[in-house]
């Protein structure tokens, strides 16, 4: 555990002479990632400190009792020598947990993606639901949440609505809601009073930046037309909404939240992007051994993830068998509890697989 400290000890220390260079500091995106780096470096090596300074306690300790001259200076030790291995043993695992590789796209912002599935008009008022879920928990985290576009549901809620969510590591927390989202619920057009079952799909990718995903403008039709649906003047007057053709996937974008062209171009293309780099980021998930082992994964959008009982109060994610007589408050934003057991559940995972190498 000490050598590996170390090497994170003269990581940290490269570091900490980078980020004070000024061609970093005026290369905003090296400087940002570097300033990260350190952060989280700075983190192990504190752990470090403490847990060298205990270590060399213990050994101290132990030289006394060996000595065994001081009967009193003998028992001080041995309590001493108990105290510090419960510590060291605590930082031990700590640190483990810290030392395992982070996953680069966890910094990342995110593009969510919510889409009624089975169950009419129910399945939409559902997916409306979760995106006011998810824009509380945001809201809640300091997070910022933009509509890129929606397509409103006949009775309320939303046949689909896609949103970027920008913040702190947003990837990391928020990918374990990829999935099937199920409710069961008495829905308000319901006479006879029966439960019935709806669903909404959940993808949350991450946001590629521009030079993550090499996008051919030669390949991507772009079509303009006039906005729909409620709005200002602007609205059915300009030709300010925008949808994008991918040839060669057959991916199709729709903006039309702007006033703006230009902006609607933007965003459009943001998402095209993420979808893109979604794609190559799920094979690379699927060719890792480890990753297709989780139970936890983000890679399957098409299995059912978390079920939402509303005659029962209960909400029961089964990726990990988890259940909580807590709906009203999860389903009005604190999903905290959720996805810490989710994260959990993955890094119990990935400490097991890191055991060896550690």
């Amino acid at each position: 555990m000490l050598e590996k400290i170390q090497i994170v000890k003269q990581r940290f220390d490269e570091v900490s002479d980078l980020i004070i260079q000024p061609d970093i500091i005026m290369d905003q995106k090296r400087y940002i990632k570097l300033n990260k780096e350190y952060k989280d470096l700075k983190i192990i090596v504190d752990k470090g400190v403490i847990y060298k300074s205990l270590k060399d306690n213990i050994t101290e300790a132990e030289e006394i009792i060996a000595d065994g001259s001081d009967p009193e200076m003998v028992d001080m030790a041995k309590m001493e020598i108990e105290d510090a291995k419960v510590q060291v043993f605590k930082l031990e695992e700590d640190i483990k947990l810290l030392l395992i590789p982070k996953d680069p796209e966890d910094a990342k912002n995110i593009v969510v993606e919510i889409r009624a599935g089975t169950g009419g008009d129910e399945a939409s008022i559902f997916a409306g639901d979760l995106y006011r879920m998810y824009s509380k928990y945001c809201s809640d985290k300091g997070w910022r949440v933009d509509v890129v576009s929606m397509n409103d549901g006949t009775s309320g809620g939303f046949k689909e609505i896609i949103f970027e969510v920008s913040g702190e590591d947003v990837y990391g927390t928020m990918k374990f809601e990829a999935g099937v989202h199920r409710v069961q619920r008495v829905p308000q057009t319901e006479t006879q009073g029966r439960v019935h079952t709806s669903a909404a799909t959940v993808m949350v990718l991450p946001e590629a930046e521009e030079f993550d995903v090499e996008l051919d403008m030669t390949e991507v039709r772009i079509e303009r037309t006039t906005s729909t649906g409620p709005g200002g003047q602007s609205v059915n007057t300009t030709y300010s909404a925008i949808k994008l053709h991918h040839e060669p996937t057959g991916m199709i974008v729709s903006c039309q939240d702007q006033k703006s062209s230009h902006k609607n171009l933007e965003k459009a293309l943001k998402v095209l992007r993420s979808r893109l780099y979604e794609l190559e980021l799920a094979k690379k998930q699927a060719a890792d051994s480890e990753k297709r082992k989780s139970m936890v994964s983000s890679g399957d959008r098409s299995a059912k993830i978390r079920t939402y009982n509303y005659p029962q109060g209960r909400v029961t994610d089964h990726r990990i068998g988890l259940t909580l007589y807590d709906l009203s408050n999860i389903i009005n934003g604190d999903i905290q509890k959720v996805i810490d057991e989710l994260m959990l559940a993955e890094n119990t995972e990935m400490l097991k697989a890191n055991d060896n190498e550690i």
